[in-house]
């Protein structure tokens, strides 16, 4: 049961990390018997700059790519299964350009990334891997042919670059990427997203009673993140009401001299006020002093909106 929960959230996480980067399908069949690609990703035309803050798993999706995750070590013949998906999908890419008359480009074509938490060298011997110049440990390729790499995601090194496939890992691996993504700055592009993500999972996990001694460690290492997480978020709610509270009484009172000043101000001034930051209205505060008719608010407005 928790290995469809940790799969369902492999394909979300996956999901809202790439899709601003091309097109994001998860669970997308292919021919022959009833087969499921977990994540079948293919690149905007325009390549976006900000693809390198994903590294490792950025230059996984610079080309089409079938992504692969396990949350249990994959097995030989799961690894099989995921080569044949790729060889399918190749054939279907094959045809379809036959029928079109056009040439198949290599480019067109995707590459397979199978992610396990762990793996044997036996196993990766078995398929006859080897390592490449410019990559990182843990990325294993198979023949070129093949298309291939096996990504042991326990061997990658701990760095930034390989941040967001080691949240895809388990026990102490995972754990201390959630540590490091709760260390990313709050503006960070995925790390709100990717936190509720994971909190998700723990939500999933915490109702179920059979868990294993690696989801009881997750959730263990989640909980104080996830009170800080819920405080700081009340925290911010009670500074944003706060602040929304002093600027509404801000604006009455700006309304309420003005009426005074230079009489009954219409809705669409009212609109321009009510549009002013907190800034704004002190400095109309102090200029409406020296303001004697409609057309000085007006000019003021004029110079100070944004």
């Amino acid at each position: 049961m928790t290995r469809f929960i940790h799969d369902k959230f492999a394909k979300d996480y996956l999901e809202e990390l790439l899709k601003d980067y091309g097109e994001v399908k998860a669970s997308e069949k292919v021919a022959g018997e009833i087969k499921e690609i977990d994540v079948f990703f293919t690149p905007a035309k325009q390549q976006n700059s900000n693809l390198q803050i994903l590294g490792l798993l950025g230059r996984f999706a610079e080309h089409p790519a079938i992504i692969e995750p396990f949350r249990n070590p994959a097995s030989t013949d799961e690894i099989c299964d995921c080569i044949l998906k790729l060889l399918e999908v190749k054939a279907f890419l094959r045809r379809e350009s036959k029928a079109n008359k056009t040439k198949l480009q290599d480019s067109d074509i995707p590459k397979l990334w199978v992610l396990t938490p762990t793996i044997s060298e036996t196993r990766l011997s078995s398929f006859g891997t080897m390592q490449k110049d410019g990559w990182l440990s843990g990325v294993h390729f198979l023949p070129d042919a093949l298309r291939t790499a096996i990504v042991a995601i326990h061997q990658l090194p701990q760095t930034s670059e390989t941040l967001w496939l080691r949240l895809l890992g388990r026990g102490r691996v995972q754990s201390q990427a959630i540590i490091e993504l709760q260390a990313l700055p709050l503006d960070h592009p995925y790390q709100k997203a990717t936190l509720e993500l994971v909190y998700n999972l723990r939500e999933n996990l915490r109702v179920n009673q059979q868990l294993e001694a690696d989801d009881r460690e997750l959730i263990m290492r989640l909980e104080p993140l996830y009170q800080r997480n819920r405080e700081q978020a009340k925290e911010e709610g009670r500074q944003e009401g706060r602040q929304e509270g002093r600027q509404e009484g801000e604006k009455d009172l700006i309304l309420r001299l003005l009426n005074r000043r230079i009489g009954e101000i219409d809705a669409l001034l009212i609109e321009q006020i009510t549009g002013l930051s907190i800034e704004q209205l002190e400095n109309l505060g102090e200029a409406l002093l020296d303001f004697s008719r409609i057309a000085d608010l007006e000019a003021w407005l004029n110079q100070h909106s944004i």
